[in-house]
């Protein structure tokens, strides 16, 4: 089995640890057909991908920190689901038009100080507000590898850099009770398996505290929420960065969370 592997392992090894902002890299299929589909793209087989699917299922729960084990985790185990969120946004027209102009989000894409002068309640200034308080940057998404259909990467790449956009959508912080409460959301919203793994076993990292207010008022909210709102995919939202996050909830549906969970952990 290891030696499935290696060839796997040796071009991992020789990518940059960063991934490289957003504009570099371009999510567009080879036009001779040969070759890697897009940039950062490791061929592998369904051998292969059983593999990297079980280890790297095994990192992430045991540390759901590790962002590169789940970002491997969705792509060797999210086709046919992929395929599903793919028509979804086809059948959309803002979904259309996101899959046929490829935007991105990064520190590259985004126009920050735009963002900045934005009225305050607004979708952008919130969206800033919680890069700054939760510390985190949306340069840090792992670029797609696994994935062997272009358009399928595309996909699994946009849920990644929306996946912020869902935190301050939810006003759920970056915190292990946050993250599994948009975990639960997602797994809802898209099907895709390492969503619902990590819905399911997240919960083990929690105290009793925490443990019993997530599952008696912020799982059945999320799932509310989940099932209630459209395919969140579907949005343009760097073209929606001036409505005001209010709005923005009223028209997808989405209520706000039954207590305030910032000091949970």
């Amino acid at each position: 089995m290891a030696t499935l592997l290696l060839p796997v392992l040796r071009r991992l090894r020789g990518l940059p640890g960063l991934p490289r902002p957003a504009a570099e890299m371009p999510l567009r299929a080879r036009s001779d057909g040969a070759g890697p589909l897009y940039s950062h793209h490791i061929p592998t087989s369904p051998l292969q991908k059983a593999l990297l699917a079980a280890g790297s299922a095994a990192m992430a729960l045991y540390n759901p920190y590790r962002h590169d084990m789940v970002a491997v985790l969705g792509e060797t185990t999210g086709h046919r689901t992929l395929k599903v969120l793919r028509d979804r946004m086809r059948r959309d027209p803002e979904g259309a038009q996101i899959l046929q102009e490829r935007p991105r989000i990064s520190t590259s894409t985004l126009d920050l100080g735009k963002l900045q002068s934005l009225p305050e309640g607004s979708l952008g200034r919130e969206y800033l507000r919680f890069l700054d308080v939760n510390r985190v940057s949306p340069d840090t998404r792992a670029p797609t590898r696994f994935v062997d259909d272009e358009e399928l990467a595309y996909v699994i790449q946009r849920y990644r850099e929306v996946h912020d956009m869902l935190h301050t959508l939810l006003g759920m912080p970056t915190n292990i009770l946050g993250e599994i409460v948009v975990k639960w959301f997602e797994a809802v919203q898209t099907g895709l398996p390492m969503c619902i793994l990590g819905a399911l076993f997240g919960p083990i990292q929690l105290g009793a505290q925490s443990l019993q207010v997530l599952v008696s008022e912020l799982i059945p909210w999320a799932v509310q929420n989940g099932r209630t709102a459209p395919c969140v995919l579907n949005l343009y939202y760097e073209r929606r960065w001036e409505q005001s996050l209010r709005a923005l909830r009223e028209e997808l549906g989405i209520t706000a969370p039954p207590m305030h969970i910032q000091g949970l952990a």
